[in-house]
């Protein structure tokens, strides 16, 4: 297809605001619409990004036929009942990370979409880093043997939204965002791991979650601060896979290791980039010199921007030049550990994914 993907914006915050700037870096997509239902910002948005439309009702928006898709840049506890009205109306979604505010409400979106035949990605930006795909690629050449642990780690020392000064506090209450820093960060390197490891199936869960850091007293009041700062977890899959789960918006550290994965041939951490194996009785720590791999990608292999970062990749398999990732299949078993981690906290105990099946109840918010 040479036609330009025609998309629509519902919400122009801050997400909203940071997808329509990458849009704007890719010539086949054309965004035509923006919905939100402050006034003026709609309009504001709409004026600095040239676009032609604006709707102050995103169903109104949705009534349009020549509109393909939508991306969805909402809270956290919004992306389900709208993803879902969108699919309902027929157009294919890209919504923001995590998936939805529970485990319960990420499967109807995923459900909806399988019901209608429509495209469902989730924003997840490090399946398109090069140190992703130059892991991917030593994988798929079976270079690590059989994959049987990864570890899945996120840092931050003092970044906390609002109170450590930036964002707003809806990021930190539990009534819009549903989770802390698994749902805003953890959910990238969790995804990350889970490709990696081909998606396998959780089967028994355990974890816990903290609040301890101490913050601005004044910021924690007016944000009614109520999620975790920390979130540990270890996930049993089927095959005997293992991952561990370390993601930090607080923490008196200088830093964690860094996400890796590991097999029976070899291993490969993602940042920095490295490759260990051994031959013998040598031991290799090897480097990649990842610019000339990103380079061959797109000279050699002639992927073009395909791969180039989400939503160029959304817009891509839009236009029906790309398969899409399963990024919907990889967040909704995001969702599953994630909310696993949370019903082990509260328990004090390991869980199985079947009760966390039967125990996540909807978050989402009537629209």
């Amino acid at each position: 297809m040479n036609e330009k993907a025609r998309i629509g914006c519902i919400g122009v915050g801050q997400i909203g605001k940071h997808h329509l700037d990458n849009y704007k870096n890719i010539p086949n997509a054309e965004v035509v619409a923006v919905a939100d239902i402050n006034a003026a910002e709609l309009s504001r948005v709409a004026d600095l990004y040239e676009i032609p439309a604006q709707y102050a009702d995103f169903r109104e928006m949705l009534a349009r036929d020549d509109i393909q898709a939508v991306d969805v840049c909402l809270h956290n506890n919004l992306h389900m009942p709208v993803s879902v009205i969108a699919l309902e109306a027929g157009k294919h979604v890209y919504c923001e990370k995590p998936m939805a505010g529970s485990y319960v409400d990420a499967e109807a979106m995923y459900h909806k979409a399988q019901e209608k035949g429509l495209k469902l990605a989730i924003q997840s930006r490090l399946l398109f880093e090069v140190e992703t795909k130059a892991a991917r690629t030593l994988i798929d050449q079976g270079l690590l043997g059989q994959r049987y642990h990864a570890r899945s780690y996120g840092f931050r020392r003092r970044g906390r939204p609002y109170v450590d000064g930036y964002g707003t506090p809806t990021f930190v209450q539990k009534e819009n965002a549903s989770g802390g820093a698994l749902y805003d960060m953890g959910v990238y390197h969790i995804i990350q791991m889970l490709y990696l490891l081909d998606n396998p199936q959780p089967l028994r869960i355990s974890g816990k979650v903290y609040q301890e850091t101490e913050m601005d007293a004044r910021r924690r009041e007016l944000s009614d601060y109520n999620v975790e700062e920390l979130g540990m977890g270890f996930v049993r899959f089927a095959e005997g896979v293992t991952l561990d789960i370390m993601e930090s918006w607080a923490i008196h550290l200088d830093g964690f290791e860094g996400s890796f994965i590991v097999g029976s041939q070899g291993g490969v951490r993602l940042e920095p980039f490295g490759y260990f194996h051994s031959a013998g009785d040598l031991s290799f720590s090897s480097s990649v010199d990842l610019d000339e791999f990103d380079y061959r990608l797109h000279n050699v292999q002639e992927q073009g921007d395909i791969y180039d970062s989400p939503q160029h990749h959304w817009v891509a398999a839009l236009q029906g030049r790309v398969d899409l990732l399963p990024t919907a299949e990889l967040a909704l078993n995001t969702m599953l550990i994630s909310e696993g981690i949370y019903l082990s906290s509260i328990l004090g105990r390991e869980v199985t994914a079947a009760e966390v099946r039967e125990a996540s109840k909807s978050t989402s918010i009537q629209v």
